[in-house]
């Protein structure tokens, strides 16, 4: 504690807080195992991350890792350390929020060299950008290209300790990443050793989070980026009260129900009055205990030894042992507060910072639903830019009343009957609702995408049915079964589906008769599919004089089915829209505009 009083005194400048991103089994925990020492991804079930944490990471530790580095970079790091959260699925990053965006001043988004772009990858890059939060490229798992040569000293500045097949298939890898940053994003990336500017350029930083070679230059990189372009964002009032937001509420052994809680600003003392933000009202309790992680220590780490402080400066994580925290939500803003007077600033500031929580929704829309308020901002905004309309957004798990919300979207609309859910409880659709949970965002949109687009086809299938099939008809030879009244010729079906009460016509527009029966062996059939051989009687008909041997007959359509048929063109098949086009053609003969 007393070296980050003397810093913050010094300059009042904070640990900058650094979020991790990316796409699952890319090495997120893997680089902060590597960054902190640690063994933490070891106890993780399935080796991906299942919880969520903070590590402090003092300056001291950057002097030991990059020491010659920083020397070389002629970087003078003046920031008390880096604090960083470890994120799995971006649920932190959109958990701990504050006004005016994201908490993280600062991220790492990892990418596997090997694999490039991959779902999550672009969703990171997404909730990024939205929240207008810088960041760095770990471009890892430099170790699986092949004919890798593991470094000791753990620097990569000298590549030229590794082959030049190497180097050469290394830049066609970064350059692959290089070409989506562009592509997609229209962002300007570059290795970090050759960006010339880093305001315009993103660098990216080869890495190997397993055999530790190139964290060195990713933490400098780092550092000296939010030294140089975050200063501003990193003043803090020390002697002011604390602000804060809630990452994780649980219960404790021996402590009864803690938060952990990000200070961002300020210092939390013992015994000091905090504010809470609710979604009803504010959450006012007075700190009973803090305790801090030792440096190096995970949050989230069984192992982890925390120790009690009477203060907490910004920016930190700390463990708060506080009455009726069981009512705190992760993800809320918290303040500190001395006074009556402060209290009730608090709780109207508290308010307005979540009423400018714009979640805009839309008369008619599917129900979202998130565990936190950063988490229901995320689903917002890129459910949003793909388009989909939001009836309705709020946090907690589905209740009785939102499947009712979801179910008056049925007779309007019914693919917005649906609920949208993000890292909550799993819940049971109904026979009018259909509900989707995720604890990844671009999975649970990718879901719902899916099922919108196998229902609607679907429904438009069904709809399809109802209309007048196309076919194409030739009748057979010596199969003039009956001449009039009606005439029954043998056909066999060329194309299509020919179905009872179908109009045919010729190929020069030529009206013939309504299909009435439809017989094979004797037996009446409601429609014949291509390849049959069916008698039919076309009442009004006559052979001879409208209807011969070897005659070709077409499926005769009134415009509104044409056009309905033009509506339906993504689940046409390629028979039906050969007879379509072609119905159009002789139609257009006598009339120029038929159907459009």
């Amino acid at each position: 504690m007393a070296d980050k009083k003397d810093a913050a005194a010094k300059g009042a400048i904070r640990s900058p807080i650094v979020s991790v991103l990316g796409h699952v089994d890319h090495g997120k925990s893997s680089i902060l195992d590597s960054i902190r020492g640690t063994n933490i991804l070891a106890t993780e079930a399935g080796a991906i991350t299942q919880a969520i944490g903070a590590s402090i990471i003092p300056l001291d530790t950057f002097r030991k890792k990059c020491g010659p580095l920083l020397a070389q970079l002629k970087l003078n790091l003046t920031i008390p350390g880096l604090l960083f959260i470890d994120t799995p699925g971006h649920a932190a990053f959109t958990t701990l929020r504050k006004r005016g965006g994201s908490l993280a001043d600062i991220a790492i988004l990892v990418v596997d060299v090997n694999e490039g772009f991959k779902p999550q990858t672009i969703e990171a890059i997404e909730i990024l950008r939205s929240y207008k939060t810088p960041f760095v490229v770990a471009a890892n798992k430099l170790d699986l290209l092949p004919g890798y040569r593991h470094k000791h000293d753990g620097l990569l500045l000298d590549l030229g300790a590794q082959s030049p097949e190497f180097q050469q298939l290394l830049d066609k890898k970064l350059y692959e990443l290089v070409g989506q940053f562009y592509e997609r994003f229209q962002m300007n990336a570059e290795r970090f050793d050759r960006v010339t500017d880093y305001s315009k350029e993103l660098a990216i930083i080869p890495c190997s989070a397993l055999k530790n070679h190139g964290i060195a230059e990713l933490l400098a990189i780092l550092a000296g980026l939010a030294q140089r372009y975050l200063e501003q964002r990193l003043s803090v009032s020390v002697d002011g009260p604390a602000k804060g937001t809630i990452l994780e509420v649980k219960e404790s052994v021996g402590l009864g129900v803690t938060a952990d809680v990000i200070i961002y600003d300020g210092t939390l003392r013992r015994n000091d009055t905090i504010v809470i933000a609710g979604l009803d009202a504010p959450l006012v309790t007075r700190v009973r205990a803090l305790l801090e992680p030792v440096p190096l220590a995970e949050m989230r780490d069984k192992k982890a030894k925390f120790r009690p402080v009477n203060e907490a400066l910004a920016a930190t994580g700390v463990k708060i042992a506080a009455p009726d925290l069981d009512k705190a939500i992760p993800g809320m803003p918290l303040r500190g507060a001395s006074s009556p007077a402060e209290i009730e600033a608090a709780k109207r500031s508290l308010q307005q910072e979540l009423d400018e929580v714009a979640i805009e929704t839309d008369e008619e829309g599917v129900v979202i639903k998130a565990d936190t308020l950063g988490g229901l901002e995320a689903l917002s905004k890129l459910l949003r830019e793909d388009g989909v309309p939001v009836r309705k957004a709020s946090v907690g798990p589905v209740s009785k009343r939102d499947i009712a919300d979801a179910e008056a979207n049925h007779e309007t609309d019914p693919f917005t009957a649906v609920i949208l859910g993000f890292n909550i409880p799993d819940a049971e659709s109904t026979a009018r609702v259909r509900v989707f949970t995720s604890p990844v965002i671009y999975r649970l949109i990718d879901a719902y995408k899916e099922w919108k687009a196998t229902a609607l086809q679907e429904a438009q299938r069904a709809a399809m049915a109802e209309l007048t099939a196309v076919c194409r008809l030739e009748i057979l030879q010596n199969c003039l079964f009956r001449q009039s009244n009606p005439a029954v010729v043998g056909v066999e079906v060329l194309q299509g589906t020919l179905k009872t009460g179908t109009l045919l016509m010729k190929p020069d527009g030529t009206r013939v008769a309504h299909v009435k029966e439809i017989q094979q062996d004797g037996k009446s059939l409601s429609k014949a599919d291509r390849g049959f051989q069916v008698a039919i009687s076309l009442p009004g008909a006559t052979c001879g004089r409208h209807i011969n041997e070897h005659d070709l007959l077409l499926t005769e359509l009134t415009e509104d089915e044409f056009r309905t048929y033009k509506e339906y063109k993504d689940i046409l098949t390629a028979e039906q829209k050969t007879l379509l086009k072609e119905i159009a053609e002789i139609k257009r003969k006598q009339n120029p505009v038929w159907g459009v």
